[in-house]
């Protein structure tokens, strides 16, 4: 029971949410067959995938708030930028569609909660 109650949390706990997301993105690359076409996708969604991760974690210690919403909006773009990258891998690799199905809704959900506290965030 403590475990379905830590892990329902986590949904909301941003810094375990975005880092659970970068793992999910290694994992799966490492999964992925590398020729002409997945090398360049795979270094550029690793980049993306953890950088929202780790500017989530520098807005947590922003000392000003324009620097807060710089960070957010820095998230923001990067998640968005992952979803690009998911929907270039289901070319390549057709028939992972289901695994990329559940990362590209995770990373636009990302993509929509760095969005709401950007507008939320006055400087």
């Amino acid at each position: 029971m403590t475990n379905q109650i830590q892990n329902s949390n986590n949904k909301y706990d941003l810094e375990e949410r975005t880092a659970k997301f970068g793992e999910s993105i290694i994992l799966f690359t490492k999964t992925i067959p590398i020729n002409i076409y997945t090398e360049p996708l795979i270094k550029q969604i690793i980049r993306s995938a953890t950088s929202i991760g780790a500017n989530y974690m520098e807005a947590n210690g922003c000392d000003s708030k324009k620097d807060f919403k710089n960070k957010i909006s820095l998230c923001k773009k990067e998640a968005k930028e992952t979803t690009h990258w998911i929907r270039m891998f289901s070319i390549v690799i057709p028939n992972n569609r289901y695994e990329l199905r559940k990362l590209w809704k995770e990373a636009h959900e990302l993509a929509l909660i760095f969005s709401a506290i950007t507008k939320r965030c006055i400087v």
